[in-house]
């Protein structure tokens, strides 16, 4: 039988006087008490040690008071702590143990401990987290799979100029490629800054953005504009997120919570001066700040720039021999048929192949991109997506 919660000392007393009786072996007595050997000859020596009092429960607290934390790896903690109020116990102790490997840290939950006592911690609220998306994405394995870019909120600087911080980050190492303090969000303003990035760095697979301009148009074949179809010449896919889910490019958007946290100073004095500020703080993120999704390495640990060159001159595109093809004309219009189809003005002056399916309706594409069907009955444009009908670098 196993011993019952409200009859402990019973069944304890019942099995000393069973063991003491040596009526059954040791194995068939703790058998029929439901307990095992072990623990049958812990109560037998308690009993032999101190009588029936040495059957009651004892208090599993340790005897000695813990060994204190000392006093200068304390003070090291709590001074990085202040240095860097956002950085958690994880990321403290990666940083100290890089550069103060011959110390012994203690763990991050007696580091959350001391946190706590000085007062240098205070509780997050806590969102509940939206369902997950269903759109496929590029899930970045390797740098330069997919970087993304986003605008992170304008302010005014100290002599009154609007700042646009335009911020490119890797995917998968969470490099920090730019900080940029624009005037404007135009295509005019961010294509000079990504030019030279990929002059830089090389190209990436994919870059994922929003659906605001310049990045994207709402309206337009396949969310077109004249910076999307730059990057399709390119060859780099325009990975934008669903509209109303910035968690889509969660891991961007949590830079950006740490970019507003390090400057949450007041602005500086003129646009070259925040450009200063930012340089500072991305050269510090890159170099300096362990991340735990790259096992507290920093991203500059981790980051390789891409094999893809950025090319000076890009060639025409040769569609397959099977593909009819037409010139968009500056209205954003193509001939077929004898009759006039409007596509998009961001592809003005480009050329687009028409391929037909085994059912009939013909895929509408530039470069190696898909971006409508054309209904071969009707001719009607079913606007989709945008897919890749090729591989990087094709």
């Amino acid at each position: 039988m196993a011993w019952m919660v409200d009859s402990v000392m019973d069944q304890r007393l019942c099995f000393i006087a069973a063991s003491l009786g040596r009526e059954e072996t040791m194995t068939a007595l703790c058998a029929r008490f439901g307990i095992s050997r072990k623990t049958g000859y812990k109560w037998l020596q308690r009993y032999a040690d101190v009588g029936i009092a040495g059957l009651h429960d004892r208090s599993s607290a340790r005897h000695t008071p813990a060994p204190g934390m000392d006093g200068g790896i304390a003070a090291a903690l709590v001074a990085l702590r202040r240095d860097r109020p956002t950085w958690g116990p994880r990321k403290l102790l990666a940083y100290l143990h890089r550069t103060q490997p011959q110390a012994e840290w203690p763990a991050a939950s007696t580091v959350g401990d001391l946190l706590t006592r000085e007062g240098l911690t205070q509780a997050r609220q806590r969102r509940a987290r939206e369902p997950a998306r269903e759109r496929p994405q590029i899930d970045p394995v390797a740098p330069n799979d997919s970087w993304a870019a986003d605008f992170k909120g304008w302010f005014r600087t100290a002599n009154g100029v609007r700042c646009e911080p335009l911020t490119v980050t890797d995917g998968h190492s969470r490099y920090v490629l730019a900080c940029h303090a624009l005037a404007r969000t135009t295509m005019a303003d961010v294509q000079p800054v990504m030019t030279a990035l990929f002059r830089a760095y090389g190209l990436p697979g994919a870059l994922r953005t929003d659906n605001g301009a310049p990045f994207a148009s709402r309206t337009g074949l396949g969310g077109l504009t004249q910076f999307s179809v730059w990057l399709l010449r390119l060859n780099i896919w325009p990975d934008r997120i669903a509209p109303g889910r910035p968690d889509q490019n969660g891991r961007h958007e949590r830079m950006h919570r740490t970019l507003g946290e390090d400057t949450a100073c007041p602005p500086a004095g003129t646009l070259a001066a925040q450009q200063a500020k930012f340089d500072a703080w991305r050269t510090d993120f890159n170099a300096n700040r362990p991340h735990e999704g790259l096992a507290q390495r920093c991203p500059a640990d981790v980051y390789r720039c891409s094999t893809r060159q950025y090319p000076e001159t890009l060639r025409a595109w040769d569609y397959p021999a099977d593909h009819l093809t037409r010139r968009v004309t500056g209205a954003g219009i193509i001939r077929w048929r004898d009759k006039t189809l409007y596509l998009s003005e961001a592809l003005k002056g480009e050329t687009i192949g028409l391929s037909q399916g085994d059912d009939g309706d013909w895929i509408i594409r530039f470069r190696n991109f898909d971006l409508a069907t054309l209904d071969d009955g009707t001719n009607a444009i079913r606007r989709s997506g945008l897919a890749r009908s090729g591989k990087p670098g094709a």
